[in-house]
């Protein structure tokens, strides 16, 4: 089952791709039904804070009708930031499962830990790696062909 929402989580990380976004998705799920899904939008909106798991996030709350995600699994194609990290800490989302490590940014393991901090009033339960190659893949190509790009 959890292939079946990383897979949905990579949908939305292609959407954003075709929108020339960072190719990032997200999808929370409540009961083992989709109850939030969207993708980068940082581009679109002119937002810093339009990340995927930022955006569904608010939509998974709105759905609930709560501030609290207890009972939520996040399936995020890449490692979540700083900024996402805290929110889903806030959120106090019960579980996390990420594709790809972001050995740049990623605040879930790689650089920081605080979806799991001690310091801190909630810790999420993580797993990475769930279709990892297939997430990392996606994210390098799209800055490879960037990178190719005249500026």
């Amino acid at each position: 089952m959890n292939d079946y929402f990383m897979r949905e989580a990579l949908r939305q990380a292609k959407i954003a791709a075709e929108k020339d976004e960072v190719p990032i998705g997200a999808v929370i799920v409540h009961n083992n039904k989709i109850i939030a899904k969207a993708h980068n939008q940082v581009e679109t909106l002119k937002d810093p804070t339009a990340h995927a798991e930022m955006i569904a996030v608010t939509q998974a709350a709105n759905t609930l009708g709560q501030k609290w995600l207890t009972d939520c699994t996040l399936f995020v194609t890449i490692e979540p930031c700083s900024m996402c990290a805290g929110a889903l800490v806030l959120a106090r989302i019960k579980k996390m499962i990420f594709g790809a490590l972001d050995p740049k940014a990623g605040a879930c393991g790689s650089i920081l830990n605080i979806a799991s901090s001690f310091q801190l009033n909630h810790r999420i339960e993580v797993e990475s790696g769930l279709m990892g190659e297939e997430c990392a893949a996606l994210i390098q190509q799209f800055f490879q062909k960037k990178r190719q790009l005249p500026n």
